[in-house]
């Protein structure tokens, strides 16, 4: 797993990134990557990324930091069905944290999660998110990270 890293999306990997695909059952979990572009193009504070492990491209995700308190946030990460189970989503999400806390100078990161969506909520819990009994605008629970 120590071939996990992220590039941004550009010419020679954004028809491979916009076709990532999520397992049947997971559609209402997380918007397609390319309803992630656009909003990504309407909201510069986004920053969209492929995650990639050694050269091949098997996942995306889109961070940023937004208001006057700059919280900062990991909105989405999705695994291509083809790379679920592997470990590769739990690899991306410690190093998108320690990439996203450094970028921002940031203690704290959140991120919402579909109630539904167990299998993330297990991930979460697992590497130290914590569930603030909110909800954002969309009605998702969210969790935030605290580092130490």
């Amino acid at each position: 797993m120590s071939g996990v890293y992220f590039r941004n999306i550009d010419h020679t990997n954004e028809f491979t990134v916009k076709n990532i695909k999520v397992k049947p059952g997971q559609e209402s979990f997380i918007e397609t990557v390319d309803e992630c572009l656009r909003e990504a193009n309407i909201c510069p504070e986004w920053r969209p990324v492929a995650i990639y492990n050694d050269e091949d491209v098997i996942g995306f995700a889109m961070y940023g930091s937004f208001g006057l308190n700059k919280d900062t946030w990991i909105d989405r990460i999705v695994i291509d069905e083809k790379y679920q189970g592997n470990g590769f989503g739990k690899t991306a999400m410690v190093k998108l944290i320690d990439k996203v806390s450094k970028e921002y100078g940031v203690k704290v990161i959140y991120l919402s999660i579909i109630e539904e969506n167990k299998i993330a909520h297990r991930l979460y819990k697992s590497l130290g998110f914590e569930c603030t009994n909110e909800r954002d605008p969309n009605g998702e629970l969210i969790f935030k990270y605290v580092i130490d």
